[in-house]
Order: structure tokens, then C-alpha cells, then sequence
């Protein structure tokens, strides 16, 4: 029977949740389009836009669009910081990873991590070493991983409220045509009965779009909060483990 020598397995060269971020969003994308193909293939975004003579459904779908847009960018920015992270983590968690600091962290890979761990290290200069304290530092992290991400809420909360100028809109056509109505008038009636009509396809299909548009964008920022918060945690780790305890034996005088 012949022997097989099994080696160190060699870490793999990126972390598979370095692109997690990215790739849900991807994957939620995908599955957003696919289903407004299906919608169009049937004809019912067809029905809503033609029906919709507000174009508030309209102003509705662009402005979701651009927010997709908005969010991937904002996805993809927070993909490299967490990549940029564990770079920096695996930097300074090696052997001479202290040596890193001494040039005020200039070494290691660009990003809000590396800029919270240069403004650590020169905080803890100023105060000749003496214990840390990166509160404020840490709080000016997050505010800068957040970044632009409240947009999402801001636009959230507007597609829910323009679905709901256009119900009232809606219910303003259909109601009009009420006041004027004469029953012994046919013709009157069978106009009124199209109005009526028209107002309430209105009112419904703008409450869709809103509600549905809405949703659609809550789970995208979701996402995008939560891989921040992974981010911002990954970061207090580091400086906690990695960062601190080096600055703070350079004030005790130990190597």
C-alpha cells in the first residue's frame, strides 16, 4: 500500500465572506430582475404603466433604479474596506506584525481601517503612550463606514409616500366625476363609470409600486447595514488585539 504525505494545507488567498456583501446583492438583483421580466413577459408592468396616467408608478420604478445604484456602490465600497481589513489584520497578526506600527501603520493596505489605526497610533504618540482611549475614534469609524447609507432609508420612506400621493390622487379622479352625475343621462354615466375606473387603477397600481418599491429597498439597505456593522466589528477586534496592547507596552517601556 503506497503512503501519501499530506503537507500544510495552504490558506486560501482571499476570504470567502470578503465578497459576501457583494454577492447577495448580486444574487437579490438577480432575483428582482427576473422577476420583472416575468411581470413584463405577462404584461402586467405593461397594464400598470398605461394605466397609471399620474406616471407616478414611473417616477416610482426610476427612482428605484437609481437607488439599486446608490446601493451597489455603496456595497461594493464596504466589500473592499472588509478586504482591506483582513489585510490589515493579517499584517499585523504576524510574527514582527508590530514593526508595522512604528512607521505609523503608512504599510499597511489603504482604507478607513488603516486611517483609524494611523490616527490611533497618533493619538498615542501625542500622549507619550499612555493608555488608549479610541471611543471618539471609534465613533468617527462608524460615521464614515455608514457613509451615505441613510439614503436608503430617505428613499424608502419617499417611494412609500409618493404610493400614497398617488392613492389619494386616484380616489380625487374617481370621486370627481360623482358630484355632476345625473342618473337619466346614459352617456354621462358610462363616461363617469370609465373615470371611476381610471381613479381607482390609479390609486391601486401607485400603492403597489410604492409598497413593493419600498420593501424591495429596506432589504437592500439591510444588507448593506449589516455587512457595515461586520466591518465596524472586524476593525474594534483588531485594534483591540493588535493595535492597543503594542502602543500601550511602548509606554511601559517593553519591547
Amino acid at each position: 500500500m503506497s503512503s501519501m504525505t499530506i503537507g500544510p494545507i495552504a490558506p486560501a488567498t482571499t476570504d470567502p465572506s470578503e465578497r459576501s456583501a457583494l454577492l447577495f446583492w448580486m444574487i437579490f438583483t438577480g432575483l428582482s430582475i427576473f422577476a420583472v421580466v416575468l411581470l413584463w413577459r405577462f404584461g402586467l408592468i405593461n397594464l400598470m404603466l398605461t394605466s397609471d396616467r399620474t406616471y407616478i408608478s414611473s417616477v416610482i420604478a426610476v427612482l428605484y433604479i437609481l437607488t439599486c445604484g446608490h446601493c451597489f456602490l455603496r456595497t461594493r465600497a464596504i466589500a473592499r474596506e472588509g478586504a482591506a481589513a483582513r489585510r490589515c489584520r493579517e499584517a499585523l497578526a504576524a510574527p514582527d506584525g508590530g514593526k508595522v506600527l512604528d512607521a505609523r501603520a503608512t504599510a499597511l493596505p489603504r482604507g478607513l481601517v488603516r486611517d483609524h489605526i494611523e490616527s490611533l497610533v497618533t493619538k498615542a504618540a501625542a500622549q507619550d503612550y499612555r493608555p488608549v482611549d479610541q471611543t471618539l475614534l471609534l465613533r468617527t469609524l462608524a460615521d464614515r463606514l455608514r457613509g451615505s447609507n441613510g439614503f436608503g432609508a430617505f428613499v424608502s420612506d419617499t417611494l412609500m409616500k409618493l404610493g400614497l400621493l398617488g392613492t389619494i390622487i386616484g380616489f380625487i379622479i374617481m370621486l370627481a366625476p360623482i358630484a355632476g352625475l345625473d342618473a337619466a343621462d346614459k352617456v354621462a354615466m358610462r363616461s363617469s363609470m370609465g373615470l371611476m375606473s381610471d381613479g381607482m387603477a390609479v390609486a391601486m397600481y401607485t400603492t403597489l409600486a410604492g409598497l413593493v418599491g419600498s420593501i424591495l429597498v429596506r432589504i437592500q439597505y439591510y444588507m448593506l447595514d449589516a455587512a457595515t456593522q461586520r466591518v465596524f466589528s472586524d476593525a474594534v477586534v483588531l485594534t483591540e488585539t493588535y493595535v492597543t496592547p503594542v502602543l500601550e507596552r511602548k509606554g511601559a517601556g517593553t519591547p
